[in-house]
This record gives structure tokens, C-alpha cells and sequence, in this order.
């Protein structure tokens, strides 16, 4: 349940109202810096037809995989479909609608979202695919692509520390998307390794005010490592 400073202790509480057909932007980058407890708790919803936000859907069996494994998810927005061989099967037979964009482009689009533009010309993407259906525009002698930004009903983020006020800090390459998530859903939930008490963090470290989060929990984190690479040692 929550209290007046925006702090859960259950998972059911802080998603309660994440309905079916939602837009979710969901931070991390392949494994790095996920909401692990956050959809693991949506995995276990009867809630379906959502759209997903995010750099990639996690593994099989881990992170965003768990969704699909559930057929949870209907449209993924996404730069890369990399270790997670259900979502390739799945787009390829036509039962995951995706929409891939270029990396960069997908980072820039969530910032927009979350700064209120809403859209912006790149060259990336220009004479490809990408660029198909979308306007053109030439701009000195390089041709640009609209790209429409984007936002969501929910973000869910991972942080490393926050207080009771939802301002947040990262740990290193953890942070990745989440910054920018913060700022571009209607509802922003944070789940965090530590919370601690107000006036706690160096306010020149903080890298998400509390402004933009609505909701913070303190989760335990299993960490997995996408591709282990060890040497053999003779």
C-alpha cells in the first residue's frame, strides 16, 4: 500500500490500475538496468493487448520475455530483437505486430516525448524502410526522415537509489533508457534497490526529479548476465 510520500511496499498495489491495451515504456537495455519485479508482477496479470516501449524484450525465459511467453504483449516498439528467439518466432509469423527503430532514433523519441515535442527530423533511416509512409524533408544537401515522438501511459524504471520524494540515480550503464522513460509516461513507476531518506541524495547527483515519478518501490534483484563470457584458466 502506499503512503502520502509516494512509497509502496507491494507489488499488486503500485500496478493495480495497468489495464489491458496499455502503452508501456518499459527501461533497460538487454538485461541492464530492467524493472525485474515490475513485470514480473505484469506477467502474473490478466491483462493483454498492451504495447511495449523498450530497447529490446529482455530473454526467453527473463524480463519482457516473460510477456511474451504470455502473448501479453500485442505491438512491440523496439531497436533490437537480440537474444530473445520468441520474439523473432513471433514476429515472424505475424503474431507480434513490431515496429523497428533505429537505436538512436528510439532514444530520441522518448526524449521528445518526455520534453513535449512532438516530432523531429533525422537523417537516419532516409532511403530505407524506415522512412517508408513518413514525410521528407531535405535540409541543406542531406535528406531527413518525421519521426513522431513518443510517450505512454506507464513508465516502468529501474533506478539504484531513491527517497520518498521519487528523486532517483542510476549506477553506471543501469541507467541506459530509464532517465528518459522517466519523463514521458502519464504514470512513472519506479522500482529501486534502496530508498533512503529525504536529503539524502547530493541534489547535483540526482538525474530524475522526484517531479516526474509517481510511484517508487523497493525491489530485490536477480541481475542475470545476458551473455556470460568466462576464461578457461590453465
Amino acid at each position: 500500500m502506499p503512503n502520502k510520500q509516494k512509497i509502496y511496499s507491494d507489488y499488486a498495489s503500485i500496478l493495480a490500475d495497468v489495464p489491458s491495451h496499455a502503452t508501456l515504456m518499459v527501461g533497460g537495455f538487454g538485461l541492464c538496468g530492467i524493472p525485474e519485479g515490475l513485470i514480473n508482477r505484469l506477467a502474473a496479470m490478466p491483462i493483454h493487448h498492451l504495447t511495449c516501449i523498450s530497447n529490446n524484450a529482455g530473454v526467453d525465459d527473463f524480463g519482457l520475455g516473460l510477456l511474451l511467453k504470455n502473448q501479453q504483449i500485442q505491438t512491440m516498439i523496439a531497436s533490437y530483437v537480440g537474444e530473445n528467439a520468441l520474439f523473432e518466432q513471433q514476429m515472424l509469423r505475424g503474431e507480434l505486430k513490431v515496429e523497428l527503430t533505429p537505436q538512436g532514433t528510439l532514444a530520441e523519441k522518448i526524449r521528445a516525448g518526455g520534453a513535449g515535442i512532438p516530432a523531429f527530423f533525422t537523417p537516419t533511416g532516409f532511403g530505407t524502410p524506415i522512412a517508408a509512409g513518413k514525410e521528407t524533408r531535405q535540409f541543406g544537401d542531406k535528406y531527413y526522415v518525421l519521426e513522431e515522438a513518443l510517450s505512454a501511459d506507464f513508465a516502468l524504471i529501474k533506478a539504484y537509489k531513491g527517497d520518498a520524494m521519487g528523486n532517483l540515480v542510476y549506477r553506471k550503464t543501469a541507467a541506459n533508457f530509464n532517465p528518459m522513460m522517466a519523463t514521458a509516461g502519464k504514470i512513472t513507476i519506479a522500482e529501486v534497490e534502496e530508498i533512503v531518506p529525504v536529503g539524502t541524495l547530493d541534489p547535483d547527483h540526482i538525474q530524475t526529479p522526484g517531479i516526474y515519478v509517481n510511484r517508487i518501490i523497493q525491489g530485490v534483484f536477480e541481475k542475470r548476465i545476458e551473455q556470460r563470457t568466462v576464461q578457461e584458466v590453465s
